[in-house]
């Protein structure tokens, strides 16, 4: 069974940081881009950053540009968000998914359950 379970979530102040996991079972992520998104209450799902599979590129979406760090560490199985300078309007629960082919926002294949972070002093 093909799984995604994110991990590292919580609570941090203003400024604060957090590294996400998103850890990977029933499959090898080698072979797949990784993004990860988020959804704050009330708005709708949006992609944050996304990791090839071929060469390591990323993306990030120009709201966590210079902030976010998206990284794989194949032999784990496992693709991280480093965040920090957070700033409260980060707060979201943050999904990761996987797909085959190149780094989009669009058209993921599987999901993880999300992990909520929330930035509040």
């Amino acid at each position: 069974q093909l799984q995604l379970v994110e991990s590292g979530g919580g609570l941090v102040q203003p400024g604060g940081s957090l590294r996400l996991s998103c850890a990977a079972s029933g499959f090898t992520l080698d072979y797949y881009v990784i993004g990860w998104f988020r959804q704050a209450p009330g708005k709708e799902r949006e992609g944050v950053s996304c990791i090839s599979s071929s060469d390591g590129s990323t993306y990030y979406a120009d709201s966590v540009k210079g902030r976010f760090t998206i990284s794989r560490d194949n032999a784990k199985n496992t693709v991280y968000l480093r965040m920090n300078s957070l700033k409260p309007e980060d707060t979201a629960v943050y999904y990761c998914a996987a797909r085959l082919g190149r780094c989009t926002f669009h058209e993921y294949d599987y999901w993880g359950q999300g992990t909520q972070v929330t930035v509040s002093s």
